[in-house]
């Protein structure tokens, strides 16, 4: 499923923004490199090549090939993460 804007802070009304902040608190990616590969990803989530790589073909984890390699910056790997963090609190929060 291809997102046409990703969900982010600044995108959420200020009563979302808030409530995030209170709730949810942001993860910092502490690794060595700036560029991540699919298997350092992998490694520090704990999911499969083929769960990482379908996310990078959807498009929603901005990325760039090189040959047959895909490579992560790190800053975009964490502003993914803590979309996907703050679009599960704000369906949380809304059941």
């Amino acid at each position: 499923m291809k997102r046409d804007r990703p969900v982010t802070e600044d995108s959420l009304p200020p009563e979302s923004q808030d409530r995030y902040a209170r709730g949810v608190e942001r993860i910092t990616v502490d690794l060595p490199k700036e560029w991540l590969s699919v298997a350092d990803i992998c490694e520090y989530m704990d999911v499969s090549p083929y769960v990482v790589t379908r996310v990078l073909r959807s498009e929603e984890l901005p990325a760039v090939k090189m040959g047959r390699e895909w490579r992560i910056a790190r800053g975009d790997f964490e502003d993914w993460l803590n979309a996907q963090r703050l679009a599960s609190a704000l369906r949380s929060n809304t059941k």
